[in-house]
């Protein structure tokens, strides 16, 4: 008689799932396999960076992140170049832990592309970009910054994880130069590497 109940409760249960469609599938699923990735989105990103080829000084940066992205058109491909591009703006806000300068404020705009395989939630990415910003320059400290204004590339590969269809994590390396651009002499620039996540 319990089991009679059981599979009573049981058909009850699939029924009514099947007439009412059935449990909502995760748009990560459906990503994949329809291809139509998120139009638009939003990251806030840290990492720390690491000076290198800067002498005298040696750096380590803070590096904030407030970016958005714009899809910019989507390869559908049987190959590894499946994916998508997007169109980035980046607001960079820098404290400078070590080093002559104290901060860095600026901007980046630059390209991204998603390297996306069918069903798989981790998503290959490589980018870059040029912006400009202002640093709090020590023209009179040798290996310092000639001027306030100087110009940023920024370039960065790494691994996103789509934890569902609102939130993903990427976890990456990121390659910042700092330099005026040779606006004056010497023109000192800042090379700097190191772990970014978002």
């Amino acid at each position: 008689m319990k089991r009679l109940r059981a599979l009573a409760a049981c058909a009850l249960i699939l029924n009514c799932m099947r007439a009412f469609g059935g449990a909502e599938q995760s748009r990560v699923a459906t990503a994949t396999e329809e291809f139509n990735p998120q139009r638009f989105e939003f990251a806030i990103e840290s990492g720390y960076l690491f000076g290198a080829i800067n002498p005298p000084a040696s750096y380590q940066i803070g590096a904030e992140f407030l970016t958005a992205r714009v899809r910019w058109g989507v390869v559908r491909s049987d190959s590894w170049f499946r994916g998508y591009h997007q169109f980035y703006v980046s607001a960079v806000l820098e404290p400078i832990f070590r080093g002559i300068e104290n901060h860095y404020f600026g901007f980046n705009l630059g390209m991204r592309y998603n390297f996306v395989q069918p069903g798989s939630r981790l998503v290959p990415y490589i980018s870059g970009g040029v912006g400009a910003g202002a640093i709090d320059s020590h023209p009179e400290v040798p290996g310092g910054q000639g001027q306030d204004f100087t110009f940023n590339i920024l370039s960065a590969a790494g691994i996103s994880y789509n934890v569902n269809d609102h939130w993903k994590i990427d976890v990456g390396a990121l390659y910042q130069h700092l330099s005026n651009g040779g606006q004056t002499d010497p023109n000192p620039s800042v090379n700097l590497f190191g772990p970014q996540v978002g």
